[in-house]
C-alpha cells in the first residue's frame, strides 16, 4: 500500500496527502504548494507518506 501512495504522491500530491492525513492542515498546505509549484507539493506529499 505504501508503494501505491508513493506513486500517487509523485503524480497527484494532494490525493496522496488526503489518503495519508485526511482533511487536516497538512492536506491544505500540500494543496497550496501544489497549486503554486508542483515540485514542492510532490516533495511534501512524499514526506507525509514516508513519515506515516
Amino acid at each position: 500500500m505504501d508503494i501505491i501512495r508513493i506513486i500517487i504522491a509523485l503524480f497527484l500530491p494532494p490525493v496522496a496527502a488526503f489518503l495519508t492525513v485526511g482533511l487536516g492542515l497538512q492536506f491544505w498546505l500540500n494543496l497550496i504548494l501544489t497549486c503554486f509549484f508542483f515540485l514542492p507539493g510532490s516533495i511534501h506529499a512524499l514526506w507525509l507518506v514516508v513519515k506515516k
